[in-house]
């Protein structure tokens, strides 16, 4: 992306480590599936919310309220708590996932992400930075617009070993929409991997160890918020179905399908997947 960054950059990842050292400790905690398969009530996004869900929540929160108290002001978007203004109408918007892969951090699966963006404006188009931490192997993806993505420290390339589609990431696995995805990249991909994160395999891209990922339903901005900067930061190409990324808003109810390629080719093969098992 052309341009710098708005947002102190600096300053938001140390707030996504903060809430990731917090979330380490519920994880620690509430380490068996009893024990995480315990739920209260319905979140604003209209699933069941985990009691882990909303722990973790409570931690993003936490250092979103120490962000504006040290002067930042936002409004915050998260699938439980809903739109939460931190300051007067500001136009920069928080979009936080604590819990990327609810049922794999339910089942003790170790493959769930946090996922954090920071937008100056209510679009995907708008996202300037963009935060993923993957906990099952403590791995950190970020990116901060115009400067590019790293993982940790070092600078991510989505650049894979060869061309073509060898390793393409299908999420979610729904028995009813995977058919169609699997019939519509016969002859297309040489293996299909399904991980249990929309964040981690937008990461996986930004990574070059996915050559493409998909959605095979319409997914929230919490999901893909933070994972779509940190791709095109790399390198790698995105298309939200048939919507605009300026148009793919930064809220609770907007819906689309997510497609994340190395290049144009791949991108256009997973697009036409993505699109083909109905909404």
């Amino acid at each position: 992306m052309a341009g710098g960054s708005e947002i102190d950059g600096r300053a938001w990842l140390d707030a996504c480590r903060r809430m990731v050292a917090g979330q380490r400790e519920i994880f620690a905690e509430v380490s068996s599936i009893g024990d995480r398969t315990e739920y209260e009530g319905i979140g604003e996004g209209g699933d069941r919310t985990l009691v882990i869900d909303r722990r973790c929540e409570d931690i993003a929160f936490a250092e979103l309220r120490r962000m504006h108290d040290a002067g930042h002001e936002f409004v915050a978007v998260s699938e439980e708590r809903g739109e939460v203004a931190f300051g007067s109408g500001p136009a920069t918007r928080v979009v936080v996932d604590p819990i990327d892969g609810s049922l794999n951090a339910r089942r003790t699966i170790p493959s769930h992400s946090l996922s954090v963006a920071v937008a100056q404006g209510d679009s995907m188009a708008d996202v300037e930075f963009g935060f993923i931490h993957d906990f099952g192997v403590d791995e950190e993806f970020s990116a901060v617009r115009g400067e590019g993505a790293r993982t940790g420290d070092r600078p991510l390339s989505p650049e894979g070993p060869h061309d073509g589609l060898e390793v393409v990431g299908v999420e979610a696995a729904s028995p009813e929409r995977i058919g169609h995805v699997a019939a519509a990249l016969d002859g297309e991909v040489y293996r299909l991997r399904v991980v249990g994160s929309i964040a981690i395999a937008m990461a996986y891209v930004a990574a070059g160890r996915f050559d493409a990922m998909l959605t095979n339903r319409p997914c929230r901005s919490v999901d893909a918020a933070g994972g779509q900067l940190i791709v095109r930061e790399a390198g790698g190409l995105l298309r939200f179905g048939e919507i605009d990324a300026a148009d793919a808003a930064l809220d609770l109810d907007a819906r689309y399908v997510v497609s994340a390629a190395r290049d144009a080719a791949g991108l256009e093969t997973v697009h036409a997947a993505s699109l083909s098992g109905g909404s």
